[in-house]
């Protein structure tokens, strides 16, 4: 009996303390945006270096230290945004004042803050920012050709049907103006189609990355985790991408 109270008690504080955890790290890392402003961070970004390799390629450590930062980052953000809504709300409440004029300079402060929230992340866990913003880019670049080209595939499946649709009507027409007016638009769908493949041509570089990436995460995530920091509501982005994703997907077969 005493041994099944004790787990219990010990069961009770640890989830105790799992609870207060998170408000002990908002409140930390408000303190850190107090103590260290974006002109101390940029102080601090100026001393790192990176070289980038030539052939563009990532490594699994740097895609890992991309994640890491991409959650930090994430508890950075909406602290910032958290208090740059209670500075602007402070700040209509109080205009035409000092006060009001004192939250509205606070804001634009928490407004430079949410923008940098990654570089800051990267700088608390002992990242080379320089290093951080290369990855960032190559990850991006991955994630935004991935939806490219699922908006391609779409396209191309639209025109296949329609070039069809225009051949059959080509092989039926009667007269030559009917058949030249349909080999005109058989002309230009097969222009649009070139074009389109011309996009679809993938730099060596993303398509390693891409293979990379696709090991830790769906590779639309990156595009979609970096709009999420502006949605009010956590997860109606990539609810939105998921959806785009699955309609893509069953235009394709249509």
């Amino acid at each position: 009996m005493r041994r099944s109270l004790s787990l219990v008690v010990c069961l009770v504080l640890a989830l105790a303390g799992c609870k207060a955890k998170e408000p002990a790290d908002k409140a930390a890392i408000s303190k850190d945006l107090q103590k260290r402003g974006t002109i101390d961070l940029a102080q601090q970004i100026a001393k790192d270096s990176y070289d980038a390799p030539a052939d563009g390629r990532l490594k699994d450590s740097q895609i890992q230290m991309y994640l890491k930062v991409r959650e930090h980052e994430k508890q950075i953000a909406q602290v910032a945004k958290d208090e740059m809504k209670q500075h602007a709300q402070q700040a209509d409440k109080s205009k035409n004042s000092l006060a009001g004029m004192i939250q509205g300079m606070k804001a634009l402060g928490s407004a430079a803050d949410f923008v940098t929230a990654d570089l800051r992340a990267a700088k608390d866990l002992g990242y080379n920012t320089q290093e951080y913003l290369w990855v960032k880019q190559q990850i991006l670049a991955v994630s935004t050709t991935a939806m490219a080209e699922k908006f391609n595939d779409a396209m191309k499946t639209n025109f296949d049907k329609a070039y069809a649709d225009a051949k059959k009507a080509y092989d039926e027409a009667k007269d030559e103006q009917t058949k030249k007016l349909y080999a005109d638009v058989l002309a230009g769908y097969d222009k649009s189609k070139n074009e389109l493949q011309q996009n679809v041509q993938q730099d060596p570089a993303i398509a390693f990355n891409r293979q990379l990436l696709s090991k830790y995460e769906n590779v639309l995530s990156a595009y979609a985790n970096e709009l999420e920091k502006y949605a009010d509501k956590p997860g109606d982005v990539q609810k939105s991408m998921q959806e785009l994703d699955k309609k893509l997907e069953e235009a394709k077969k249509k």
